[in-house]
């Protein structure tokens, strides 16, 4: 039998969940071969895959090396691959792929910061995204006002927001002096500004948000922002242990890319922030680029809006 189902090998690759892979095989848009594909087809090494006539390079699941980067995300950059405003993108920084790409774990919104996930495999990332996989994450919020018992209380009882209930798993005072007081709260999903938005519920506003956990993965101490870290076999296997996903061969740090993980963790990097030269000015006269919603998603967008995926 071959390696995997197509939807599957689609997904993983990063072109979109299972569930659109498996819309896009319906419309004929997919071909195995030079065959129309249909639902249920399974591909192996060597098997020619074409979207929309466009080549996928397909690398066998228990051959491509599963890679995960942590990056610091400053304020003023959008989570998206591509901006029409010029904005500079959290894709800009991150190292280049050949005949792959990096898939966005979750999102923040442009006036947030910390930590963002992003992995090369497409199936782990929409495990990790998914309500389903209740995969917790973490934030330092700086509230101005204060949250008093009865807040806490409602916060994590839950609140009816406009898109349904929400609630925090858990919210402890962080410190703080004067008006602005610091709290670390917990929730299991990821819906659009869904954090500021439990906050403003009770009257409160927030003005700094930063994450500092996914999925059990912290926020390293010597990242600094706008820069990356790749992660090595041990924390890897964090991730796809919480989303009940087999380890993969040859996972992980090796060679020159480790010893160069070494000396960063040793001598951090300075900060690099949003501002500081590389956003794109938009040239004269040049209008938003237009974008084909017929083709998959590229760089771990996706083809429709996925509100659990934003925060």
């Amino acid at each position: 039998m071959k390696d995997e189902k197509l939807q599957k090998a689609l997904a993983r690759m990063g072109l979109g969940s299972r569930r659109q892979m498996e819309e896009v095989i319906k419309s004929g848009r997919v071909t195995v071969n030079n065959a129309p594909a249909t639902i249920g087809d399974r591909v192996e090494q060597g098997d020619e895959i074409r979207v929309d006539g466009r080549q996928i390079k397909y690398t066998s699941e228990h051959e491509k090396r599963r890679r995960v980067l942590a990056y610091y995300k400053p304020e003023g950059e959008v989570c998206s691959a591509s901006d029409p405003e010029g904005r500079p993108t959290v894709f800009e920084r991150l190292p280049k792929l050949t005949h792959d790409r990096w898939v966005m774990v979750g999102r923040l919104d442009i006036n947030s910061t910390g930590l963002l996930l992003f992995t090369n495999d497409g199936e782990m990332a929409h495990r990790l995204m998914h309500p389903s996989g209740e995969v917790t994450r973490e934030y330092a919020v700086r509230v101005l006002g204060e949250v008093t018992p009865d807040i806490a209380r409602n916060m994590t009882t839950g609140v009816m927001l406009e898109d349904g209930m929400a609630h925090f798993e858990d919210i402890k005072e962080g410190g703080g002096e004067g008006v602005n007081k610091w709290y670390h709260v917990k929730l299991k999903e990821g819906r659009n500004r869904e954090v500021r938005r439990l906050f403003e519920s009770q009257s409160l506003k927030v003005s700094r948000l930063l994450r500092t956990s996914y999925g059990g993965i912290a926020l390293p101490k010597e990242l600094r922002t706008g820069r990356f870290l790749e992660l090595d076999r041990k924390d890897i296997n964090t991730l796809t242990d919480l989303v009940s996903m087999r380890p993969r061969y040859g996972t992980g740090l090796h060679g020159a890319a480790k010893d160069k993980q070494e000396r960063i963790k040793n001598k951090p990097l300075k900060a690099r922030r949003s501002d500081s030269g590389h956003n794109k000015k938009p040239k004269p006269n040049e209008g938003p680029k237009s974008s084909d919603s017929t083709k998959p998603a590229n760089r771990g967008t996706r083809n429709t809006p996925d509100r659990n995926n934003r925060r």
